[in-house]
C-alpha cells in the first residue's frame, strides 16, 4: 500500500510537521513506524531554515540535509550526499521490520531516481505500507513512479489510513 497526500495553499514546512506528528502519534499507539521525517529549524529571520531528517526508529542523531550556499544564493540547498546516507539508514531500519513507512516527500530526487525513490520499492516489496508527500510540483513524476499503486488521500484521513494499513500489514 502507497498512501500519499499533496497539501494545496499551505505554509512552508506544514506537511513535514503533519508527517513528525503522526509518526509520533502512530508510535505512542505502539505501531512500530520505520522511515524519516524532516524537522525544519530557522537560525534567524533572515536565513532560509535548516533541514534536518530524523530517521524513525532510530535513536541517532539527525542528518542535516540542507548546506549553506552563502549570502544571495538561489541555488538548490539540499545536500544529496547527506539525503542518501539518510537513505541508507531508513533502509537498515526497514530491514528490521516495521509496520510503516513513514516518507517526508517524493520530491526532486526521487523524480530522478534518487532519494528515497528505491526505498519506497524496498518497502513495498517487503509488505511494508509507506506514507509519503507528494508536492504539487511532483505530481506527475510520482504518477509516473507509483502508477496504479498509488492511494491518494485526503490529509485529514492520514491517521487513520496508516491505522488501517499497518493493520493489514501485520496480518
Amino acid at each position: 500500500m502507497l498512501g500519499c497526500f499533496t497539501l494545496t495553499n499551505a505554509e512552508a514546512g506544514t506537511a513535514d510537521r503533519m508527517l513528525e506528528l503522526l509518526a509520533t502519534q502512530l508510535t505512542a499507539e505502539g505501531l512500530l513506524v520505520k522511515g524519516a521525517v524532516q524537522v525544519n529549524t530557522a537560525p534567524d529571520p533572515d536565513c532560509a531554515c535548516d533541514m534536518d531528517l530524523r530517521v524513525l526508529g532510530e535513536d541517532g542523531s539527525a542528518i542535516r540535509i540542507s548546506q549553506s550556499l552563502g549570502a544571495g544564493s538561489s541555488g538548490c540547498r539540499l545536500d544529496t550526499g547527506a539525503l542518501q546516507v539518510a537513505a541508507g539508514r531508513v533502509s537498515a531500519r526497514l530491514a528490521e521490520g516495521a509496520d510503516l513507512c513513514i516518507l517526508p516527500k517524493f520530491g526532486r530526487q526521487e523524480a530522478s531516481g534518487l532519494g528515497f525513490r528505491e526505498l519506497i520499492a524496498q518497502a513495498l516489496d517487503r509488505g511494508i505500507p509507506v506514507l509519503i508527500h507528494v508536492p504539487a510540483e511532483q505530481r506527475a513524476a510520482f504518477d509516473g513512479f507509483a502508477g496504479e499503486f498509488a492511494e491518494w488521500l485526503d490529509p485529514q484521513s492520514l491517521a487513520g489510513w496508516c491505522r488501517r494499513a499497518a493493520s493489514g500489514a501485520a496480518a
